[in-house]
């Protein structure tokens, strides 16, 4: 559940499959699937999110086997460019959504944000910023650690870690996995 992926670390072996996988019981799953004690948090936290005030989130992506992130990826690197891939999407292998472990939040019912890119400046993201460490989340990619993650800021990306691991790396004020497992910074493949 520890382990780091990143653009130094890829899965091992890259066309790695995760066992145990369900589709988490929340309102707007997607179809998306997770391993069974991160789409149980999911749930948790979901639901918190919205008795607390919140409001309701879905998900926009979770689990990718090698193959999809293969697809996403390509597909961008001929629509944007590979540099601009690089930025944004993890190469095939090398994809924290090929662990299960990650997924992709979205806002629902937002009047002037209903996809997952504009999650940051609701309140439902405000809330999984300040509360997703409870349930054992970590937000992966925060604005100005780039030169650390090799990701441009993804507000809506979160990585399940635990709660033992999330709460030290809350009360540690740390902002990415690679400084609060002391390993080197990932900018580059």
């Amino acid at each position: 559940m520890w382990v780091l992926v990143n653009k130094r670390n890829p899965l091992r072996p890259r066309s790695y499959v995760p066992s145990g996988l369900v589709v988490p019981k929340v309102a707007y799953p997607n179809g998306s699937r997770l391993r069974s004690d991160a789409a149980g948090a999911l749930v948790r936290m979901l639901a918190t999110a919205k008795s607390e005030g919140a409001g309701r989130m879905s998900v926009a992506s979770g689990y990718r086997s090698y193959s999809t992130q293969h697809s996403v990826y390509w597909n961008r690197v001929s629509t944007n460019g590979r540099a601009y891939a690089d930025r944004w999407i993890a190469r095939p292998g090398y994809s924290e959504h090929q662990s299960a472990l990650s997924l992709d939040i979205a806002p629902v019912g937002h009047p002037s944000c209903s996809a997952h890119n504009c999650i940051g400046s609701t309140a439902q993201g405000r809330w999984l910023s300040r509360n997703a460490w409870r349930f054992g989340f970590v937000l992966r990619y925060e604005s100005g650690y780039t030169s650390v993650t090799g990701y441009s800021s993804e507000p809506w990306h979160f990585r399940y870690v635990g709660t033992a691991l999330s709460t030290a790396y809350r009360n540690g004020g740390w902002h990415t996995l690679e400084q609060f497992l002391d390993e080197p910074s990932a900018p580059t493949y």
